[in-house]
């Protein structure tokens, strides 16, 4: 009896190259998510030999954005944020707001339309929390004031993009014409649903969930605790899309916000890592697989502009606001070379762009390869970073008087 073997091909195809040039992304001292990004490109349809299914990994990434989005949520911490919010929400609102600036300045004049420029601009904002993260603990800078701060400075960042996700199908609303009244009564009730659903959540499912979390670790199964956490994050998101209207993300996203304050949220962060960690390898995978390399070779003026935006535009806005702040010169440099690269929200955003019909294809391979060549740069940046923030050391100018002076004592 014949079977179709496509769901076991793309899972080891995309698992093994996965880790294979991850591997040697690390040891090359890059970030492992270039390799992923890599093996999709080799698995995807834009590269000779063996392609892998499509559409299953379309699905399969959009499990990998569920629980992404379910883990930042669970990583979210008010308290951290308040303590940097004099640094942190200005600095990243001005950041998002210059780089969405110039990349819709550089949309504009590659021809695209307003919206699709805006949000080409808005893709280019944030960064990778993946990259910025693992960044920092490598400089075991994560409990300094500015290792606080470029965190509270993400922080803010993905609460944008997680708002940036609602507004997206409603630019697609408004750019399909259609009257004005039609246009406010869609945006209002996909607005009011979304307020519904998160009312809901902050009042009932702050009060259900911890104590669900509870009744399922008196069992004391491992099992069933991980089994229950998975289930409450793809439930909820489940839930978000079918009965309020919001998309898979927003649900996992805040569910992720709702079991953070519970007193087991520790806990089900640790014991849903493995499986959200398994599937953000097929998340970046599956994106590499839509990314066509050609656009570097065809399109290459257009690939510097996105490069410079993400690099200069991003780290001279950072750089601003922090000297603005009097923050030291140590820690502005070591802000700014962590902002400059851009990751999962930006090709989740893009992802939702194309699929809602406001982002073409070519611009989305514009913003993959803006984020494999900002992330490829980012260690570089950082070593530039620490050698310009080192005192410098004038020459001893009177080291010869010195050695023939007389002895003291």
């Amino acid at each position: 009896m014949p079977h179709d073997h496509s769901l076991i091909l793309t899972l080891v195809g995309g698992f093994v190259l996965a880790f294979v040039l991850g591997m040697v992304a690390h040891r090359l001292r890059l970030s492992p998510l270039v390799g992923y990004l890599l093996a999709g490109v080799a698995v995807g349809p834009f590269t000779p030999g063996w392609v892998a299914d499509v559409s299953l990994a379309g699905q399969l990434a959009e499990i990998g954005v569920i629980l992404l989005m379910f883990g930042v949520g669970l990583h979210f911490s008010p308290a951290d944020l308040l303590k940097v919010r004099r640094i942190a929400v200005p600095g990243a609102l001005v950041q998002i707001a210059v780089a969405t600036a110039l990349g819709w300045g550089t949309g504009r004049l590659l021809g695209f339309s307003n919206g699709e420029a805006a949000l080409f601009g808005l893709t280019l904002s944030v960064a990778s929390t993946v990259v910025l993260l693992r960044a920092i603990e490598e400089r075991k800078a994560l409990k300094t004031e500015a290792g606080q701060t470029a965190v509270g400075w993400l922080i803010v960042e993905d609460l944008v993009m997680v708002v940036a996700l609602v507004l997206v199908p409603l630019m697609a609303l408004s750019q399909a014409g259609g009257t004005a009244g039609g246009l406010v009564l869609s945006i209002g009730g996909t607005l009011l649903q979304i307020t519904v659903f998160i009312a809901f959540m902050m009042i009932v499912g702050a009060r259900v969930l911890p104590w669900l979390l509870v009744r399922i670790a008196h069992t004391k199964s491992r099992e069933l605790f991980t089994l229950g956490v998975l289930a409450i994050a793809l439930g909820i998101a489940y839930l978000a899309y079918a009965v309020f209207g919001a998309s898979f993300a927003l649900g996992a996203f805040v569910a992720g916000v709702v079991l953070s304050s519970s007193p087991l949220g520790q806990n089900a962060a640790e014991r849903s890592l493995p499986l959200r960690d398994a599937f953000a390898v097929l998340f970046f995978v599956s994106v590499g697989m839509l990314f066509d390399p050609n656009v570097l070779v065809e399109r290459p003026l257009a690939v510097l502009a996105v490069v410079m935006i993400i690099v200069v535009g991003k780290s001279a806005a950072a750089l601003a606001i922090t000297s603005l702040f009097k923050v030291e010169k140590r820690s502005s440099l070591m802000i700014a070379a962590s902002l400059a690269q851009i990751g999962e929200f930006s090709f989740i955003l893009a992802g939702v762009g194309v699929s809602v019909g406001i982002m073409a294809r070519d611009t989305h391979d514009l913003v993959l390869a803006g984020a494999l060549i900002s992330i490829l740069a980012n260690p570089f940046l950082f070593r530039l970073a620490d050698r310009l923030s080192r005192p410098r050391q004038d020459p001893p100018t009177d080291a010869p008087a010195a050695a023939f002076a007389p002895a003291q004592g």
